[in-house]
């Protein structure tokens, strides 16, 4: 797995389940590459007006598209890439073709999101030397949380609190090492107050105003030294898994559509990319490794409830993590109740 997300970071290409030979559309590079067929996201498809070519029967099924002239690398950013839409606005017509092993086209989607490249493909290009082959287990294993052990730990303070050790957590082949902050004495008969946070380098780091990850994330910090004086404890996850699984660059990139009118929703659709992708169960691991069995949950969002207890993390209180917006993040927040089911 570790080869083949590497392989598509440098434009590589790999085949998967022993089916074609992909080319990843984005990073692919190499004179005169050509190739018959393309494989697209079910999202991207949408945005291209392909709706009625997927497989009705899968309707989040990738769909392999063929043109009347073979994909160049250009052409196939092109129809990759949301960001050359207005400078290639003439894509098609295309033809789509019945998609022969429709796990391995999906597991090709999965590889492109954790790789943080767009999710296209040149299929059977004109290349075929050093492709790395991949399959759909080895990502069901790659992804299999048992893997995830305690790395290290140590005695952190922090302006919040002076009491907390940092523990950091690894898996074998993922450069990904999440981490949770544990503040106040750890006391199995007293269910924490967690939050889940994900990885957001430009509001946590930066100060981003777009969002509201950054002061989400130091209330959480206050609260849980809040509950640490009042001899409790809180336990704060934070995973790796920039913006909301589709990584930093596609983050960006879906920034710049929101600056054209897109919101958070339709701008991540249009790259091809899920609305949402995090790893609960990563999270769901963390805790089992930290013994803890029950918890008092941090968070607006009742799907997080929902997954969260879907792999045996007991949620038995969610507890409002409110902040007030500003100019620059109040769409954000408004599509997070309205397109995302929110409570704010």
């Amino acid at each position: 797995m570790a080869l083949a997300l590497d392989a598509l970071r440098h434009g590589w290409p790999v085949r998967v389940d022993g089916g074609d030979v992909l080319l990843p559309a984005e990073t692919g590079f190499g004179d005169g590459i050509a190739a018959p067929r393309m494989l697209i996201s079910a999202a991207r498809a949408l945005t291209l007006k392909l709706a009625n070519q997927r497989e009705a029967a899968v309707p989040e099924a990738p769909v392999l598209i063929r043109s009347a002239e073979p994909f160049g690398l250009d052409t196939a950013r092109g129809v990759a890439d949301p960001a050359l839409d207005l400078q290639t606005p003439m894509k098609g017509p295309f033809a789509a073709e019945p998609i022969a092993d429709p796990q391995a086209a999906r597991t090709a989607m999965e590889l492109a999101r954790l790789a943080g490249i767009l999710p296209a493909f040149l299929v059977s290009p004109t290349v075929a030397d050093d492709v790395q082959d991949v399959g759909t287990a080895d990502l069901a294993e790659w992804q299999d949380t048992r893997h995830l052990r305690i790395a290290s730990r140590a005695h952190l303070p922090v302006e919040a609190a002076e009491n907390a050790q940092i523990v950091a957590f690894r898996a074998l082949d993922d450069l990904r090492e999440h981490v949770a902050l544990v503040i106040g004495t750890q006391n199995g008969d007293r269910p924490p107050l967690v939050r889940l946070h994900s990885e957001c380098l430009t509001g946590d780091i930066l100060g981003s105003l777009k969002c509201d990850c950054g002061p989400q994330l130091h209330a959480a910090l206050r609260a849980m030294a809040a509950e640490a004086a009042q001899g409790g404890w809180g336990v704060l996850l934070y995973l790796r898994q920039e913006g909301r699984g589709i990584g930093l660059v596609n983050k960006l990139r879906a920034y710049s559509l929101q600056d054209l009118g897109f919101d958070t929703v339709d701008a991540n659709n249009r790259l091809g990319l899920p609305t949402e992708a995090r790893d609960f169960p990563v999270a769901a691991r963390m805790l089992d490794l930290l013994g803890v069995r029950a918890i008092r949950l941090m968070t607006n969002n009742p799907a997080k409830v929902t997954a969260l207890e879907d792999v045996g993390v007991a949620v038995i209180e969610r507890v409002p993590h409110r902040l007030p917006p500003n100019p620059h993040n109040e769409r954000y927040l408004d599509t997070k109740r309205d397109r995302t089911g929110h409570l704010l």
